[in-house]
């Protein structure tokens, strides 16, 4: 039976590291392109960002490249030395991120205990709501954060990005799914230790959802240190961008600029999934209180 099972372990094996190969290529291809010099990325890509009015789409083909030809720091100078626009849309970028994750996952472990610990049957209709909420298009509640942003007077403020990222459904639906995992024989037990709900949640709840909380933390991290949409229509004044939305205006002529602020902008992301990855693996395979 080993035996048979080993070709299909291979091909399976095989296929899984294709696919990785084919999802990390344009990452890859980023952090490798920021090394090379503004003439040599002109010459290997000016098919692509070439204007219309050259002719330049149908030239030539686009020649991709995973080494330069020669490694130069150019780029990063002018982004971090030259040019300090960017380095202070970034400040600003992670400004604005920061107390969404934070005050989120607030919110959201609070109202998941709420809906763990009490579940009549007004509160399952709450939580079913929240499901609706979450299931729609980013799309479809803009237009009422708008709505509601304008009547506050919030339109040009921060505050009209910050107030709905404060309270979004995804993670309450996420924590409230993990918390209800944990066995009511814990919460039992301390309340005949004599701890009080404030005790059980912060004692029992959240130690056991760490992983979870961590989880939630880099999801909501990365979906809210992308966002171009909030910004463009919250925002009219251009000063008050993050980098995000920099990132898709930045001169054609400026293209090895544009990799190397990229690359400067996934580090975040990175460092926090690659420091938090044992608690991402714990929440993954925690099951009912029992690490599985």
């Amino acid at each position: 039976m080993k035996k048979r099972k080993l070709p299909v372990l291979i091909i399976r094996t095989v296929f899984i590291g294709f696919l990785a190969l084919v999802f990390l290529l344009p990452t890859v291809l980023t952090i490798s392109n920021s090394f090379m010099s503004q003439a040599e990325i002109s010459a290997n890509y000016g098919v692509v960002f070439g204007t219309a009015a050259e002719g330049a789409y149908m030239a030539e083909r686009v020649n991709l490249k995973l080494i330069p030809d020669l490694v130069t720091f150019q780029q990063y100078g002018t982004v971090l030395v030259q040019t300090p626009e960017y380095l202070e849309l970034f400040w600003r970028s992670v400004i604005l991120v920061v107390p969404i994750v934070l005050v989120q996952i607030f919110v959201a472990s609070l109202a998941a205990y709420s809906f763990t610990r009490w579940r009549p049957k007004r509160k399952e209709i709450i939580f079913f709501t929240y499901i609706i909420i979450m299931l729609m298009p980013f799309q479809v509640t803009l237009v009422p954060n708008y709505l509601m942003a304008q009547t506050l007077n919030l339109i040009d403020r921060y505050w009209a990005i910050l107030l709905p990222g404060f309270v979004a459904p995804f993670s309450v639906f996420l924590l409230t799914k993990f918390m209800r995992r944990i066995p009511i024989s814990y919460i039992e037990a301390a309340k005949l230790d004599g701890a009080g709900e404030w005790q059980i949640f912060t004692r029992i709840a959240i130690p056991l959802c760490k992983g979870a909380l961590y989880a939630v933390a880099i999801l909501v991290f990365i979906d809210y240190w992308n966002m171009v949409e909030q910004p463009l229509i919250m925002l009219s004044d251009r000063s008050m961008y993050p980098l995000s939305v920099f990132l898709s205006q930045i001169n054609q002529a400026e293209i090895g600029v544009a990799f190397a602020v990229a690359t400067f902008y996934m580090v975040p992301s990175l460092f926090l999934f690659l420091h938090g990855e044992e608690h991402l693996i714990q929440g993954i395979t925690y099951s009912g209180g029992i690490k599985g």
